[in-house]
Order: structure tokens, then sequence, then C-alpha cells
């Protein structure tokens, strides 16, 4: 039989502060978004830290052993330095062996499902074995305290996601779609920080907004209502494309486990998708939006309601920053959790 990649062990970090929404503002739009409390990383924690935290809560378990990690990737948007790689530092700080690859990649909530498709490129063209994907976020850091419009969606947080060559008459990750709309870029994005517009030659400078929400071009800008409207018109395809691909009906897949940008948005999109009375994931209330650690997060929450016997074809789909989108199947059958 053929080996492919399959989802073995997934494991999270989530940091000690906590943040309550309730005290941030209007007690109706905190209600909307699902989210009561969110983690904060500290000062001194940087994505590396949450992402090495994470991977160490993996090989906790015994029964991995991490001399047998042979790749490394990360996927954050906040590295540790703009150089060296920060997966390059983790590969050291982890005790890997030096005969491995290690890489960072910078894409925001489509990421997860980014990452798996990289990762069975290794493993089904025998380029590695035994994959650690971490993904890493840290946004807190980079949203202004009294911005009350964007600083109750997100909590920083990772993940560490075990992926294994398993021989199979059948993939475990499989029937994916990718989509990119670059022209869309100033919907989620960060003015001054890269090459573009270099810190040294921007000043800080903070605004307030119409409703009083202050942030600088140093700081997260989101345009809300266009993020929305790009999620309700493309999540919907998404869903049509995996099942088209997959020759699947809606009511075939076990669960639908969909990138978590808030309450008020998921449930929109599962009456665009026409998965009304489907299992149906929408739960980030203590953790809040992670980003690219949205899905593997859900996946682990899914997990202690639901054997992964039951959850053989499961749809992940992530979406948002870029803009950028991305969904496929995965089995989750073999996974120890």
């Amino acid at each position: 039989m053929k080996k492919f990649a399959c989802i073995k062990k997934i494991a999270t970090y989530l940091p000690e502060a906590i943040e309550l929404n309730e005290n941030l503002g209007d007690e109706r739009f905190i209600s909307k978004l699902g989210i009561k409390e969110r983690h904060l990383a500290s000062n001194e924690e940087s994505a590396g830290d949450l992402a090495f935290k994470a991977a160490e809560n993996l090989f906790a378990d015994q029964k991995i052993d991490r001399n047998e990690i042979d790749f490394i990737i990360l996927c954050t948007q906040h590295p540790d330095y703009s150089m060296p790689t920060t997966a390059c530092q983790l590969q050291d700080r982890l005790n890997l062996n030096k005969n491995i690859g290690a890489l960072d990649y910078n894409l925001g909530c489509s990421g997860y499902v980014y990452g798996l498709a990289l990762v069975k490129g290794l493993i089904e063209t025998n380029l590695a074995k035994n994959v650690l994907l971490l993904t890493s976020s840290i946004y807190n850091k980079y949203i202004n305290v009294n911005d009350r419009a964007i600083r109750p969606l997100f909590g920083d947080g990772a993940t560490a996601t075990l992926i294994t060559a398993v021989e199979s008459d059948q993939p475990f990750i499989d029937h994916f779609i990718f989509g990119t709309d670059g022209s869309r870029f100033e919907n989620i994005y960060i003015p001054v920080g890269g090459s573009r517009n270099q810190p040294r030659y921007n000043p800080e400078i903070l605004e307030t907004d119409d409703q009083g929400n202050k942030r600088s071009n140093y700081e997260v800008h989101m345009d809300g209502a266009a993020v929305t409207y790009f999620t309700l018109r493309t999540v919907p395809k998404i869903v049509d494309e995996v099942l088209k691909k997959s020759d699947l009906k809606r009511e075939e897949i076990d669960y639908y486990i969909f990138h978590q940008a808030n309450k008020f948005v998921m449930e929109h999109v599962q009456k665009k998708c026409g998965l009304e009375n489907l299992n149906f994931y929408n739960d980030i209330e203590d953790i809040g939006n992670t980003v690219s650690g949205t899905l593997p997060f859900g996946i682990i929450k899914t997990i202690k309601k639901i054997s992964p016997q039951n959850l053989r074809r499961v749809m992940l789909a992530g979406f948002g920053v870029g803009l950028s989108w991305s969904g496929c199947l995965v089995d989750l059958s073999l996974i120890d959790n």
C-alpha cells in the first residue's frame, strides 16, 4: 500500500493572561461576537515562544519521539525576527535533529489548510515521514488597547500538529482548493513594519475613527464590513468546490470545521452554505479568533465530543488575511488525542 500523510496528534498552548470582553465595550456587540474571553501573550512572549510551548506539550506524550521529526513548518505572521526563520530557531530550542528541514510561511486565517497541503506534498513524495506543523498567533501585540472594534476579536495562542506517513489504500488529507485576491489586501493589514514601509522612515501616527477607536499605522487595520462580505461570498464556494472534488453530498460530511471569525459571522456562513441541521463547529467563546490556529483548536474541541472513528470525513476551510482562502477534507480517525 502507498503511504499517505495523516494527522496523528494535536497539542496547543494558550498564554496565562486572560482578557474579558465584557470589560471592553458595547454589550450587544460583544454578545454578537460570541467571545467571552481571550488569552493574551505577555510582553516577553514571542510567536516562537508560544509555538515552542505548544510543541513541548505535544512531546509530553511519551509515545512521540522528537528524534523522528524530519521537518518543522511554522505558520505565523509575526516571526521572532525579520531574519532568520523562526522555525530554524525552534529546531534548536526543541532539541530536534540537525538533519531536518525547517521553514516559516506567512499566512493568516487560511494558513492551517495551506500547511496541511505543504506537509502532504513532503510526505507523499517521500521527502519526509514525520512533520511538525506549528501555528502561532500573537495579534494582540499589534492591536491598539483602545481599539474596541478589533481587539475583542483576536486571541493569542499556538498549536502543534504531528503529521506522519501511514500506509493506507486511500488518502487521509485530500481534495484541496485554494484562492487568492490580493487586490483587497488592505481589508486586513498593518501599514508599517515590512520592507515596503520601514519603521525607520515612518513615524508612528495615531488615528481615531468615528466610533472613538484608536489605532496607529503600526497596528492592525481591518474593514470589518468588507471582510464579512468577502466571507459570506467566498465560503459557500469553498464548500461547493470541495464537495465537487470529493464527489460527496453535504449530508455525507461528518463534521464541518471552519475558521472561527466570530459567532455572528459563522451563523450566517452556516445558513449561506446550506449546512443547517448538519454538524457545524461554532465555538471560540473562551479563546477568540486565533487566526491560523482556529482549525486545530476546533479539531481538538470536536474530538472531545465525538469519537475520531466518527470523523472520517471532516471539511476544513480557512479564509481571511490576504485575501486568501482554502479548503480540504481530512480523515481524523487515527488521531490520538
